[in-house]
């Protein structure tokens, strides 16, 4: 009697189809995070990455007192 097909072949093509979804997905987040880094890499972004961090630290140090994990007992 011959069985169903074992080892490393799959007969589901849905799990080819889930497969290249996946490997799209990595092409695409791996091509957005080049694009990312050669524009972060221009002088004129490098001014504004750094003018967006200095803005958001400052948003985020005012106050002080009040922010975190409440009172210590």
């Amino acid at each position: 009697m011959i069985g169903p097909a074992s080892g490393g072949a799959r007969s589901n093509p849905i799990d080819n189809e889930e497969a290249n979804m996946g490997m799209m997905r990595k092409l695409m987040a791996s091509g957005i995070a080049a694009k990312v880094i050669q524009e972060a890499r221009k002088p004129q972004n490098q001014a504004k990455i750094k003018k967006m961090i200095s803005d958001f630290q400052n948003k985020n140090s005012g106050g002080g007192a009040g922010k975190g994990r409440g009172t210590v007992r």
